[in-house]
């Protein structure tokens, strides 16, 4: 049977650190605070050193510090317990690595999507300009046939029941809004080139 090891306050100060960790494991808050004062400044020391950034490295240090008495339970004691900490502070800074890798790939990611929805409107965009510069040259007759049968959807036989004109000069009349399309696709193309 093993009893609880209690150390007092002048004996946790001059204790070894492998003395100090069986304390706190046995649930003495006193040496665990001990063992804590005694590191925090090489916790946060290393922590800045592998992230560069004082913010980021107060808040690792945080977190390793909320996780370091359930962590303790895995110290075996073959190594010395800076060892120890120093793998555990690796080990958080190589997590953090990972989390902001995964954080700017999902933010290129979307980044990139959004660039790629602003280009696309930019391009329906001035599509839907062409063809509305397009459309307004074309003769009323054209116009009401196409929008009929493109912008409402309906067959040519609809259209032509609407516009009150057979369903052939409706096919015909498409076929001319195609040839007047085309030619002025082709003639702006002349243009910028």
């Amino acid at each position: 049977m093993t009893f609880p090891v209690r150390l007092t306050h002048t004996m946790k100060i001059k204790t070894s650190d492998h003395h100090l960790v069986q304390a706190a494991n046995q649930g003495d808050s006193e040496a665990f605070a001990i063992l804590l004062s005694r590191h925090y400044d090489l916790i946060h020391r290393l922590s800045f050193r592998m992230l560069g950034n004082s913010a980021d490295a107060d808040d690792m240090s945080q977190d390793i510090c909320a996780v370091l008495p359930t962590k303790l339970r895995s110290f075996q004691g073959n190594a010395n317990f800076t060892t120890w900490l120093y793998r555990i502070v690796m080990n958080f800074a190589k997590d953090q690595f990972r989390k902001q890798t995964t954080r700017r790939k999902v933010l290129t990611g979307w980044g990139d999507f959004y660039r790629m929805q602003q280009d696309e409107a930019v391009q329906k965009q001035g599509e839907l300009a062409w063809l509305s510069r397009a459309m307004s040259s074309l003769p009323n007759d054209l116009r009401q046939t196409v929008t009929l049968v493109l912008g409402e959807d309906l067959t040519h036989a609809q259209a032509a029941h609407l516009l009150e004109i057979s369903e052939g000069t409706v096919s015909w009349r498409m076929s001319q809004v195609k040839k007047k399309l085309r030619a002025m696709a082709l003639e702006e193309e002349k243009t910028y080139d």
